[in-house]
């Protein structure tokens, strides 16, 4: 299952980088730590699928909680920038 998410990085990372080409500079800002933390994440489930394809589960494992918690500042982050173009945009409309 980690390899097969990691396959999924690229095409996520693209759609990301043409979601954050639209953000206004002060939400541009959250989206690069977004993907900073979408990075940590990346490498710490690289070094959990290398771990475990030597034989260290346990070491693995412990990279994969570091990958769970870059996962989730990335996606408090991400949800933030979601909600502020959800509110810009209805007030925009109204």
């Amino acid at each position: 299952m980690t390899a097969v998410g990691l396959a999924g990085v690229a095409p996520a990372a693209v759609a990301g980088w043409t979601d954050w080409a639209d953000l206004p500079p002060e939400q541009a800002r959250i989206g690069l730590v977004h993907a900073a933390s979408n990075v940590a994440a990346v490498a710490y489930y690289t070094a959990s699928l290398a771990a475990r394809l030597h034989g260290r589960s346990a070491r693995g494992r412990l990279w994969a909680l570091s990958g769970m918690a870059a996962v989730a500042v990335s996606g408090a982050l991400g949800g933030h920038v979601v909600a502020y173009r959800q509110a810009v945009g209805a007030h925009a409309a109204a």
